[in-house]
Formats: structure tokens, sequence, C-alpha cells
């Protein structure tokens, strides 16, 4: 921990990205980085190899203490989440890395604390200045090592929140996978993090633990000290510091009200979705991990409408994840959620995601680069055993497999063309599958919406993703701050796309249904269900909300709804039209 001279004490918010939803209300923790108080001391010759041996026994105890987390991990949220600290013992056990360190104190005479600190320094500008989201990402597991050696060298455990009464706030540049464990098991409520990313592993674990944390907050350790009172709001992605009497109640009643409404949501999870006039719309969850199937559950989600699994090659990074590894995680899955439908879309690596081991140099603009159905077609050797995976685990429920960023039909059948290959090779070695797995493609590119008719020719469901389809139909970069005004879901030029979709897939015989986030956005749910979507795949605690908002709708009263929005110039007017016709409920307005 530690302290910081501030004479700020006005109420602050602060707006970053929220990552994980909820509302914490705390104080603060700030964690030091770990250089904070690091000194250089100059040794003398005869002190040389007595500092070495010193870093040697430091590596030994810090690889005790993370393989100790690692064990932890495994106990409290499975070994698949554990093994992402495997990346970690490795480069502490590594030869390259260790000798870089003693041969900077045998060089420069310098003590072990001041070797590590300069080197994981050093190294970590490297991995910031890389192109590659990934590889900046990355450096997390470098600053964390670094925190394990100076730990072992200092004599000092990691951080003791114990001395701390009532909820705690972790305030910091950034957050490792074992930070994020064992801030959860203590009293933490949130996290406020400068840094970060939405792919990161800490992230990872926080959201699948469900504790509310926001990034992208720069500066905000410069306006705390410790024990400050603080509010995380991670549904809108604001922090506020040092929140007035009537600002802490009024947060204090919202947080009871959304739990209690939640709690009441949770109680309809056996009502369907039906709207006042009968019609049906199936309500599913979107996962990125194993340990959301329980919320998946929980509320009442009719199947898996999108299961991420790019996020399982991130969890076992830098290794690739085998074909037993896939079967297993597949198999869980589908049994969890039996009989309902189980989507698992093929891995969706490139881009702003994971994919190190995969392409040979930096790309200029990953977003529009070697990602998603186009790297995975260009290393099928990395495709081909989660193929294995799904075609056996298909025999154990209702599966569907869904392939990432199709722009023509030819991807297509290259896709079935090496999928008859699999089968093939199955068959030929007598291993138990089922060869007629349903097949589909998500539409999150213009040039997959504007062919949509001819995808549904060819395929059993189309799915609308429209994080992707937003960003590339209004040139946003959906993770660039600088124009996230820009990033309209309600832009009349999105609407237009949509109610193409649907209309070029009607009778056509192809399940069509959306996963991106305008699914969950209950503004929207009037136009969508108007539009003839009636397959929505959201987070899991959104499907009650959306539920509830189903409920109170009638399909034979959103065609004037609809007309309107298609009629408006300007997202604003979409908002406002949609406002007025269907008000939200006060709690989300």
């Amino acid at each position: 921990r530690r302290q910081v001279s501030t004479s700020h004490r006005a109420m602050v918010t602060l707006a970053g990205t929220g990552v994980s939803g909820g509302i914490a209300i705390g104080r603060a923790v700030c964690i030091a980085d770990a250089g904070d108080d690091v000194l250089r001391f100059q040794l003398a010759d005869e002190e040389i190899e007595t500092e070495m041996e010193r870093f040697a026994q430091a590596q030994v105890s810090a690889v005790a203490e993370l393989r100790k987390a690692q064990a932890e991990m495994g106990r409290v949220v499975g070994t698949d989440l554990a093994g992402i600290l495997e990346a970690q013992a490795m480069l502490l056990e590594d030869r390259s890395f260790g000798g870089r360190i003693t041969a900077r104190i045998r060089g420069r005479q310098v003590n072990a604390e001041w070797a590590v600190l300069k080197e994981c320094e050093e190294l970590g500008e490297r991995f910031a200045e890389a192109e590659s989201e990934y590889l900046r990402e990355r450096g997390e597991d470098l600053a964390s090592v670094g925190r394990y050696l100076l730990s072992a060298l200092q004599g000092v455990s990691h951080h003791e929140l114990s001395e701390i009464e009532g909820d705690v706030v972790i305030v910091a540049r950034e957050l490792t996978p074992s930070d994020a464990l064992r801030f959860a098991r203590e009293n933490v409520v949130g996290f406020a993090l400068e840094a970060g990313g939405e792919t990161s592993h800490a992230t990872i674990i926080v959201r699948g633990l469900n504790l509310p944390a926001i990034v992208g907050l720069d500066g905000i350790l410069e306006l705390l000290t410790d024990r400050d009172p603080m509010v995380i709001d991670g549904e809108r992605g604001e922090v506020v510091l040092h929140p007035r009497a009537d600002t802490l109640a009024a947060y204090r009643g919202r947080a009871v009200r959304i739990e209690e409404r939640e709690a009441a949501l949770e109680e309809t999870r056996l009502v369907p979705a039906t709207t006042i006039d009968g019609v049906a719309v199936e309500l599913l969850a979107n996962l990125e991990l194993l340990e959301e199937v329980a919320d998946a559950n929980r509320f009442g989600a009719d199947g898996v409408g999108l299961y991420r699994s790019e996020f399982f090659f991130i969890e076992k990074s830098p290794e690739i994840p085998t074909e037993e590894e896939h079967y297993q995680l597949v198999v869980q899955v589908l049994e969890s959620m039996a009989p309902r439908p189980v989507v698992m879309r093929t891995l969706d690596l490139g881009g702003r995601k994971l994919a190190q081991a995969l392409l040979p140099g930096e790309e200029e603009n990953p977003v529009l680069g070697l990602r998603g159905i186009r790297l995975t077609q260009a290393h099928p050797e990395i495709l081909r055993p989660q193929l294995r995976a799904f075609f056996r685990a298909a025999t154990r429920g209702n599966l569907g497999m869904m392939v990432p960023l199709v722009t023509s039909i030819e991807e297509i059948h290259e896709f079935r063309r090496l999928c008859r290959g699999v089968v093939a090779e199955l068959e030929s070695e007598g291993v138990e599958h089922r060869a007629d797995v349903r097949l589909g493609a998500m539409i999150e590119v213009p040039a997959a919406a504007l062919v949509a008719d001819h995808l549904a020719a060819e395929l059993d469901f189309l799915s609308i993703g429209t994080n992707d389809l937003i960003q590339y139909a209004l040139a946003v970069d959906r993770n660039n701050e600088r124009v996230a005004t820009l990033y309209q879901p309600t832009h009349p030029a999105v609407l237009r796309l949509l109610q193409r979709i649907v209309e070029d897939v009607k009778g056509k015989g192809c399940e069509l249904s959306m996963c991106g986030e305008m699914a969950a956005d209950t503004l929207l749910t009037p136009f969508l269900v108007g539009l003839g979507l009636h397959r929505l795949s959201m987070s899991s605690r959104s499907i009650p909300l959306v539920k509830e908002r189903v409920r109170g709708l009638s399909v034979a009263e959103l065609g004037t709804t609809v007309e309107a929005c298609l009629t408006c110039s300007t997202a604003e007017a979409v908002r406002n039209t949609l406002l007025a016709a269907h008000p939200l409920p006060e709690l989300r307005a």
C-alpha cells in the first residue's frame, strides 16, 4: 500500500470503461507500483557473490509463492483460470530472464532489488511501445513477476488488507491475475484501475467473479489517498471520489434498488419472455468463461447464443489448447445447459486480441487485418483441434458452431471443406462424433450484411454481432476514447442495416439472432422485437431486464415504432422516438 499526499477533497467524477457491472461503495486502498520504495545501493567487489546468491534464493521463493497462488486459484475458480499464471512461472524460471538480472547485478555492482526493478522497467517499456494490444497487456505478466521477486527480496508478503475495516476498493495502475484472486477473497468490493484492457487476464477473472471494475481511469492515483471514500459504478463506467453525503446516500439507494430488482427479476427465470400478444422471444446468454454458466442458469437463459472461445486461448496462453482441453470445455458447457442449445464460436483471435503465437509480425491496422476466420484459415493447424473437439462433443448435447468475421460465401465454402476433412479423420479413426453439427456465421461487417441472403442459403443460422458491425459501418474504433461519442447504436445507418438483414434472411429457412451489446439494450428492445428479431443473446445478468421489457410489449403495436425510427435522420432522434413511445423504467433511464 502507499500513501499519497493530496489536497483534492472536493467530489470528483471520473469516466472510464466499465468491464464488470454493479455498484461498489467503499474505502480506497492505493496499491503502489513495484518500485515505489526501491533504492539503489552500490556494492563492493566482495559483496557481489553474496548478492547473486541472495537473488537466486529470492527466485526460488518467488516461484514457490506463485505456484501457491496458482494452486489457490485452481481451488477457487478452476484449473483453467489457474493456468494463466503459468506464463509468469515460466518467466520466473527462465534462465535468460534471470541471467539478465544477474548480469546487471555483476556488471553494474548494484543490489538485486534495483536490478530487478530496472530490468522489468526496461522490458516493460518495450511491451508498452508495441503496436499490438496483446503485447502491451502481456506487460502485466512482467509486472507481476517483478512484484513477486521484490517481495521475496524485501522479505515482505503481498498486500495485506486485513487492517482495513469495512468494504475496500482497490485503486492501482494495473492488476495482475493473482492480485485479482487474492483481493477478491478479502473484503474487496470493486476495482478502479488506471490501465488494463477488456482482454487482460485480470479483467477476465474480475468479470468472472462479478465484482464491479473500471479501467482507463488515467491519473486516479494522484487524486486519492488510502481510506478515502469512493463509489464504483460499473454500469455507467464512472468513479466518484470523495462523494458528498447526499451523493453517497443516492448511490446506496440505487445499489439497494438494483439488488432488490435483480432479486425480484431472478425469480422470474422460469417465466417465458412472451409479449402481451403471445409472441415468444428467446433470450440466450453470451459467455466467455466456464464459470459464467452458473449465471446463465441462474437468470433463466434459454441457451447459449455465443460462447467466445478465444478467451479459452487467452487463459491457456502462451500454450495453445489441445483437442482434449477443447473437448472437456465444450462438454461441460453442453451438459450444464442441456437440453438447451449452445453456440460455440470458433476462435476469433487477431485484431486487438491474442494472436502473438500466430501472426508473423505486427500489423499496421490489426482490426482490418488477419483476424477471425481469416486467421484460422491461414493457420488450420490451430483450428483443426478445436473443430475435432466440436464434432466429438456434439454427441453430448445441442451444439452449434459459429464462424466469426465472415465477408464472403467463399469463406464458408472453405470452412465446410475443412470440416469435411475433420469429420473424415474422425470416421477413419473410429472416434465417436456427430457429423451434422449446425453451422452458422456472424454478421459483423457491412459486406456480410449486404449478402445476408446468400449466407442464409448456405447456413443453418446467422447471428448479428453489433459490436463490430457498428464499428465497421461507422468507421469508429470502439476502443478509441477519442471517437467514442461517434459509436452510436441508434445511428440511422445501423438501423437500416439491421432492417435489410432481417428482410433478406426472412423466408430462407435460416435462423437469425443478435448477439451484440445492442441485444441487451432495453431502450432498443421495442425496435428489435418489432423488426422481427426474436432471438437475442446477451450477458446473463441482462436477461431478466430484457425479459421484463419484452413482456410489456405488443408486437402488433410495434410496427409504428419501427417505421418512425427508420425515418429518423439522427441517432438522437431515434433515441427520443423510442423513449417517447416506450419509456424506460426510472432505474435504467
